[in-house]
């Protein structure tokens, strides 16, 4: 599951990128006025899009998606008839080593 959720949370990152470039930003605000945005709102649209479908995509596989920059996803799981929740970025490697309580957050990760 980790191979296709990477390619998924670098996408939406990637367009979350897209989404608060501030070039297209600022091109935005000179032409809306008098345009409704052109290509710099098309950009910043479709983007928005992107972003919204792919948390979707994100959370239909059951992921809680913490951070797009960072691509930090928790799943939720039973360790020692407790639930708790596995957790996963895209800087590491690709197996799931660390859970943390539902409480504590990346800060409370602990390895497997």
């Amino acid at each position: 599951m980790l191979g296709p959720l990477r390619s998924l949370l670098e996408r939406l990152r990637d367009a979350k990128n897209r989404l608060t470039d501030e070039e297209a930003r600022d091109a935005l605000k000179e032409s809306a006025p008098t345009n409704g945005g052109g290509a710099p709102g098309a950009i910043v649209g479709e983007a928005f899009l992107e972003v919204r479908a792919l948390i979707g995509e994100v959370s239909t596989m059951g992921v809680v998606l913490r951070d797009i920059d960072s691509g930090l996803i928790d799943f939720p799981a039973l360790v020692d008839d407790r639930e708790v929740y596995l957790c996963w970025r895209l800087e590491d490697d690709d197996e799931i080593e660390f859970w943390h309580e539902l409480d504590t957050g990346f800060g409370g990760r602990q390895p497997l």
